[in-house]
């Protein structure tokens, strides 16, 4: 692990050194045992990675927090998970302590900080991990069944409030070990000649940036790089040869003006993947190569998939339906909510995303829209990402997002918030002419709205309700 900030750097023997006591602390000072919740919420930092491991091998469960919430988010989430202890930041423990006493929570909190300054009342973080003295015998008695909740991850709650995600050692192994099957994993593992680096853009806190920080980290032997004070070109030898960003952090990146992608641009490959908190992430992936930007890829080993119609009667290659999948990653379920459980569900095992997708005959997958963000004009369905896609090939357009508003004569009409590249201009009817020449008549533009930046979830995912309540 490497600090792009102060350079301070962990090895794998530090980290499995530092874990194993930090751990040991848990169990013995602080009386963590099997299935108790360790709670972080912190920014990417090395220390992100014994925290999590340290709990793991406690027995502990851990749930991560956004370090950007308000004293009302995290509130929220720490009555949803209902932590023993709390791993935090100079940054984010004032709002940690005040949303404890609205949850009522009186528990401990560990900082992590490399000064001297502590904040009053908490933990050094850095003592319990130096302790050389402390007994780690005592993690010979961990209880360590494999269908034990590890992580307690959130939903990112587009169309509603988050809910908890349980998600057993046995689901999130057999992800890791999905993504290291062959053809289609995308970096070699480390030898005595080379290491690849991991740039860990991706937030800690998220699954996929979490998994991202276990997973490649501790299977392929990798050198992760994060948080970042620079933006220095992907591929160079002082950064990373593998990154995983968001859609709009990659449009930002291949839409700069300023920084070379690396040595040879030409060899870096944009691979679009597909997966969500509730499979342990991932479902789909592009193998390397792959030039088909519009895809997810296909399906990873042991998985399977299905697209269904309304009535969940299976579909046809290429027709569009809600996409269901079935595997050894698909969570327990939600914690303490049955009933949205068994609306995600079904009785034989399939998980329903949630997400409008096509299958061809080759197993290529296509994802068209949420379900429940469909315009609907006169009887027809438009999908949002649709018009969003073809407004992305507009040379002077960013980023766009896409809604329904209402309208007396058809119901509901579609309305672009479009965001202008820098030193471009372009007018609303230009852009609806645009559209009106790619797509069917009930598809066209209404209106054009023109912002500064899109309303997203910490996920990257656009908030299309914050755009619904601001703007209709």
């Amino acid at each position: 692990m490497v600090c792009g900030i102060t350079n301070r750097t962990y090895t794998y023997h530090q980290l499995y050194k530092f874990s194993r006591r930090f751990a040991a602390k848990l169990r013995t000072q602080f009386d963590i045992r099997e299935e108790d919740v360790t709670c972080i919420m912190m920014s990417n930092n090395p220390e992100y990675a014994v925290a999590t491991l340290g709990s793991l091998e406690a027995g502990a469960t851990v749930t991560t927090i956004n370090p950007i919430y308000t004293v009302h988010e995290v509130q929220r989430q720490l009555i949803l998970s209902c932590p023993k202890i709390i791993i935090g930041m100079p940054e984010t423990i004032e709002v940690l302590k005040e949303a404890c006493k609205l949850a009522k929570l009186n528990i401990p909190i560990i900082t992590v900080t490399n000064t001297e300054a502590l904040p009053t009342g908490t933990i050094s973080f850095h003592e319990l991990i130096n302790d050389e003295h402390v007994d780690t015998s005592v993690l010979q008695r961990v209880s360590k069944g494999i269908d034990r909740i590890a992580l307690l991850p959130h939903s990112s709650g587009t169309t509603g409030l988050p809910k908890a995600v349980e998600l057993v050692h046995r689901t999130l192994v057999a992800n890791f070990a999905q993504q290291d099957g062959e053809g289609f994993k995308y970096c070699q593992s480390a030898t005595e000649s080379s290491q690849e680096s991991l740039l860990a853009v991706l937030p800690f806190y998220h699954l996929y940036g979490l998994g991202s920080d276990v997973d490649f980290l501790q299977i392929y032997g990798l050198t992760e790089v994060s948080p970042l004070a620079t933006t220095a070109p992907l591929g160079s030898k002082n950064y990373a040869t593998v990154g995983v960003a968001l859609p709009n952090t990659k449009l930002r990146i291949v839409n700069s003006k300023d920084e070379s992608l690396g040595p040879n641009e030409s060899d870096v490959d944009f691979l679009q993947i597909y997966g969500l908190t509730e499979v342990s992430p991932l479902a789909t992936t592009v193998p390397l190569g792959s030039k088909n930007y519009a895809t997810v890829g296909v399906a990873l080993p042991n998985t399977k998939l299905r697209i269904v119609n309304s009535k969940d009667e299976s579909l046809g290659p290429n027709e569009v339906g809600e996409l269901l999948i079935k595997g050894p990653q698909v969570m327990k379920g939600y914690k303490d909510n049955p009933e949205a459980t068994k609306a995600v569900i079904t009785e034989d095992g399939w998980f329903r995303s949630g997400d409008l997708a096509s299958i061809d005959q080759d197993g290529v997958v296509t994802i068209c829209d949420r379900i429940k963000e469909l315009i609907k004009v006169k009887g027809f369905q438009v999908a949002p990402a649709e018009l969003e896609s073809v407004l992305k090939e507009h040379s002077d357009v960013l980023d766009v997002a896409v809604i329904g508003v209402p309208d007396s004569k058809m119901g509901e009409v579609p309305k672009a918030f479009v965001v202008v590249k820098e030193g471009k201009s372009i007018n609303s009817n230009d852009l609806k002419q645009f559209v009106e020449e790619r797509v069917a008549a009930y598809k066209r533009l209404s209106d054009v709205t023109f912002v500064d930046s899109l309303p997203r979830n910490p996920s990257g995912k656009i908030l299309r309700r914050v755009l619904k309540e601001k703007y209709t």
